[in-house]
């Protein structure tokens, strides 16, 4: 079983709410997890990092719209967004990276996690 699946994207409207959701195996329970995205002809770019047993860095562009939640007995992970804009149409990846807490919040770039799942597109039209 792959160690990070994502499901739960779709097409929503401007102004709607999505979750995607990260199911994990493998990993241990508490880990660095995160959030990014990649729209057409740009980079892939975090928009949120958490070590899961505390602590959430958010990206500015989608602060105070998006949030995190986790059930830990499933072993999955949510990406809450809300006040969907089309600028956040983009395939939606989670990733682990290794290390504790202190580390994990400093992390931004996708060569800084190691493992990912196969990504889920999210559509908000124009």
């Amino acid at each position: 079983q792959a160690p990070m699946v994502e499901s739960g994207g779709g097409s929503v409207q401007a102004g709607g709410s999505l979750s995607v959701s990260c199911k994990t195996s493998g990993l241990p329970s508490h880990f660095c997890l995160g959030w990014f995205r990649q729209a057409p002809g740009k980079e892939r770019e975090a928009v949120v990092i958490t070590y899961t047993s505390g602590g959430t860095w958010y990206s500015e562009s989608v602060k105070g719209r998006f949030s995190i939640a986790q059930e830990f007995h499933k072993r999955t992970h949510y990406l809450q967004m809300s006040s969907l804009k089309p600028e956040d149409t983009a395939i939606y990846y989670c990733a682990s990276a290794p290390g504790g807490r202190d580390s994990c919040l400093r992390r931004r770039g996708p060569t800084d996690f190691d493992t990912w799942g196969q990504g889920t597109q999210v559509t908000v039209p124009s």
